[in-house]
């Protein structure tokens, strides 16, 4: 319990005594120019983050241009961001600190234009000194990202800059190949970074670490020892008033391009020549290029009943809410070995794992009554979540006279070691990795163009949507596009908390 409160109840201390974990590189000062500034994204995420970073100490000196088509002032924007902080932020705040961070806000309206937008930012560098570097972060819908990057290059604010992107990075493979021919007019593909939160998780990272820095298990990561892997992801959350933007995507183009196959990405890739940006991309377009095409008799699609009657849904929709899908790597490694990917709306809980399933032993030399492969294979699980864990799950005997077997289990989870307070939020640490120039956690263009084109026969032939029941797990028919395999989740057992122990 200790460890949780630590964390969530953090103290900055002063700038005299803070230690500076950003001093093995020594970063310019920045002025981040936030579009969608007044958006779900940046409320609920991006203006906390940002205030954690400062009065960490992690970030260089930094001044914060937010910019949407509402109209207000600076006093408006900073009492905007005071209630998203309060709301939002799991790290509270003094009011000298909220002070200290709100002098770094700023304000323009879209509706002032290039040469607005352009004075406010010159007015924010002014502050900084020279050596001044700028971050546009768009946190506005794909279809306004032309417009977004044709004032950054009216206004002049091309150099010295980086630019980050939120998905869907389009919907198919033409619109994917517009969208990044339309930001390579203006930026280099060195300045751009294209964002995927669950890459700047802990426990996704952790999947590389598990990989390739154990002599236990990377002998065994492959197809002679790894039967099926899932990555599931269900949410209880629905649309969240956001109808508009999920009619023209759904689950789909939404979740599984952006997320599910960039986390698949990094369970099957090839390790790196170095834990380097250039060879940890190349190593994830590697799996890209040899995932097979996705045939749409293997994939499920669902909505949650009640979809059409939400507002602004059209009665007639065939968006789908839920996914689930099988799909296939063919190389060396990873050949014949299933990956089944589910999401979806309004489901049973909210989930992130990755469930890695063994081959099963023989059991000849067991009694018939022992247990033994009563309970599946062996996994290994990695939890997404914020406070993410691992667990190996094994059969072992059950105390006691004969022998009787039962599942048991190893688990870690991250707020247990000694460095729990450590732990970024994943779009702090993307901010901070972009600062640094470094693309390890970031999509590549030829990585999305290369998804959308796997993707393009379910695209042209999606099989039709298929109702569900609010709560549930999703469509029957997912059981048999698993089988003979079962789904990990719902869980045959809850993951242990030994901090409610304390």
């Amino acid at each position: 319990m200790a460890l949780v409160e630590e964390a969530q109840t953090i103290s900055y201390p002063s700038a005299a005594t803070r230690p500076r974990r950003g001093h093995l590189q020594q970063l310019d000062p920045h002025v981040i120019v936030l579009f969608g500034a007044t958006g779900d994204l940046a409320r609920r995420k991006l203006l906390p983050g940002m205030v954690h970073l400062v009065l960490s100490d992690l970030t260089p000196d930094i001044q914060i241009v937010g910019t949407s088509l509402t109209e207000m002032d600076d006093d408006e924007f900073r009492a905007f961001a005071k209630q998203a902080v309060e709301e939002f932020s799991t790290h509270p705040l003094t009011a000298d600190q909220w002070d200290a961070f709100a002098q770094r806000l700023h304000y323009v309206s879209t509706g002032a234009g290039a040469d607005g937008l352009r004075e406010a930012v010159t007015a924010a560098e002014a502050t900084l000194g020279p050596k001044v570097r700028r971050i546009h972060y768009m946190s506005v819908p794909p279809v306004a990202a032309p417009t977004v990057i044709g004032m950054l290059r009216a206004a002049r604010l091309v150099e010295r800059s980086r630019v980050i992107m939120e998905k869907p990075f389009g919907t198919d493979l033409e619109s994917a190949i517009v969208l990044n021919d339309t930001v390579h007019e203006t930026f280099d593909e060195s300045q751009i970074f294209r964002i995927d939160h669950f890459l700047g998780k802990e426990a996704a990272q952790n999947i590389l670490a598990f990989r390739f820095a154990n002599g236990l298990f990377e002998p065994i990561w492959n197809r002679n020892f790894i039967d099926h892997v899932q990555i599931d992801i269900p949410e209880t959350l629905g649309l969240d008033r956001r109808a508009s933007f999920y009619e023209q995507t759904g689950a789909f183009k939404d979740m599984v391009v952006t997320h599910l196959l960039q986390v698949l990405a990094f369970v099957a890739m090839e390790p790196p020549t170095a834990l380097e940006p250039r060879a940890i991309s190349e190593e994830k377009n590697k799996v890209f290029r040899s995932l097979m095409p996705i045939n749409p008799n293997e994939v499920v699609r669902g909505q949650y009943s009640g979809y059409t009657s939400e507002e602004g849904v059209p009665g007639d929709s065939d968006t789908e809410t839920f996914i689930a899908l099988k799909c296939g790597i063919d190389n060396w490694r990873w050949a014949g070995v299933p990956f089944y990917l589910r999401t979806g709306k309004k489901m049973a809980e909210g989930q992130r794992i990755i469930s890695i399933a063994y081959k099963e032993a023989p059991k000849s030399m067991f009694p018939s009554d022992s247990g033994v492969g009563k309970q599946g294979p062996d996994h290994l699980t990695f939890d997404l979540s914020e406070d993410s864990k691992v667990s190996l799950s094994f059969y072992g005997k059950r105390p006691g006279p004969g022998m009787k077997m039962d599942k048991v289990s190893m688990q870690f989870a991250t707020q247990e070691g000694e460095h729990a307070g450590d732990v970024l939020e994943a779009y702090e640490r993307l901010i901070l990795d972009t600062m640094r120039g470094d693309h390890t956690l970031f999509n590549t263009a030829e990585g999305i163009e290369s998804l959308w084109e796997r993707a393009q026969p379910l695209l042209d032939d999606p099989p039709p949507v298929k109702p569900y029941p609010a709560g549930s797990w999703g469509p029957n028919a997912i059981h048999q596009l698993v089988a003979p395999h079962a789904w990990r989740l719902p869980f045959e057992r809850a993951w242990r908390d030994k901090r409610a122990n304390h």
